[in-house]
């Protein structure tokens, strides 16, 4: 396969359906052997007239609908034979048959031109692709071609993480290199919780941990799965004892802040203070009418301004622990709890 000076040409074709008759006497046609090539557009396998076939290193599809799947619109000059698509502030104009096309004015050559077989007009479809702002990868292994229409990596990683082949921290890497602090991806959705599935600017596809130190990507869904996860896990410890000045480096015994500091670093690896008058100094404010879960809530005790925390569950409950009686526990947000609260803090 080559380049031309300016783009790659040889990989696909696309079609536009019309009579052959109308011109067989411009065009000659070609005999071509067809080849088990599966298309694929940002994922989704494209069904063409007559199966993809193969022609000296290139693939030709007949397939009108691409164009407009990308966006473009497209006009036909049968008497000239000419093709026009355009998207945007991008036009390009081809006739059937030459070895140049048009985009926005400046020649392009064509390796394989367009060319009229059993009734289809073939067009290459990289230089298609590309013009419109498109992407195309070839997968020999399984004999695929696919095209990614343009996206914005919008989300930075902010700490070197792996792209997992999936949403697994045991699962194997698709590269060999972690993503770098600094690298942009496209979010494709979120896993869950914690997992993130997305499209790096080389068109790898992959899965990124959604804690909040590997990229700036956030979202009230994501935020709202992210606190759900870490009140389950924080319910997971119901009934541990409670012992005043608890080690944070274990889990048979909590106090307020150790069993706080623990959730936050088990779930998403959040680092948080070890007392709960430095975690009050986390995250943002947020008022008491304006609670959401995973918010924590932090009271006087003991005679001091702030000497306890607790984590917002929803529905007006909190998930803390401050006395060997109760022990971890859930109850409501009211009584003493309502006279004590001095301020809440927004860590997600």
């Amino acid at each position: 396969m080559t380049k031309s000076r300016t783009v790659l040409f040889s990989l696909l074709g696309l079609s536009l359906f019309y009579s052959a008759s109308a011109h067989a006497d411009t065009v000659t046609q070609t005999q071509i052997t067809p080849k088990k090539i599966s298309i694929y557009l940002d994922d989704r396998q494209l069904q063409a007239e007559v199966p993809p076939v193969s022609l000296r290193g290139a693939v030709l599809v007949p397939m009108r609908g691409l164009f407009e799947e990308q966006g473009a619109k497209l006009n036909w000059n049968n008497t000239a034979k000419i093709v026009t698509a355009t998207k945007g502030d991008k036009k390009l104009t081809y006739r059937i048959g030459d070895t140049t096309a048009q985009l926005n004015g400046q020649s392009l050559q064509l390796d394989v031109p367009g060319q009229i077989t059993d009734g289809y007009t073939l067009i290459p479809l990289r230089f298609v692709s590309e013009a419109l702002g498109s992407s195309v990868t070839w997968e020999p292994v399984t004999q695929s071609v696919r095209i990614f229409s343009p996206i914005t990596y919008e989300t930075s990683i902010l700490w070197g993480v792996n792209l997992r082949s999936a949403p697994d921290a045991q699962s194997g890497s698709v590269q060999s290199e972690m993503l770098p602090s600094g690298a942009k991806v496209h979010v494709i959705r979120e896993v869950n919780a914690l997992w993130l599935e997305v499209r790096t600017g080389d068109n790898q596809r992959g899965y990124i941990s959604a804690k909040p130190k590997y990229s700036d990507y956030t979202s009230a869904s994501l935020l709202d799965k992210q606190a759900d996860a870490l009140i389950s896990y924080g319910k997971t410890y119901l009934g541990t004892p409670y012992e005043f000045g608890a080690s944070p480096d274990q889990t048979k015994t909590f106090d307020c802040s150790s069993f706080v500091k623990r959730l936050f670093g088990d779930t998403l690896s959040i680092e948080l203070p070890r007392v709960s008058y430095d975690q009050a100094k986390e995250g943002k404010k947020v008022g008491i009418d304006s609670l959401r879960k995973g918010d924590l809530l932090f009271f006087s005790a003991r005679g001091l301004d702030i000497g306890h925390v607790a984590i917002y569950a929803g529905n007006n409950q909190i998930l803390h622990t401050y006395s060997k009686d109760l022990n971890v526990h859930v109850e409501a947000f009211d009584g003493q709890w309502r006279k004590r609260f001095v301020t809440a803090r927004r860590i997600l």
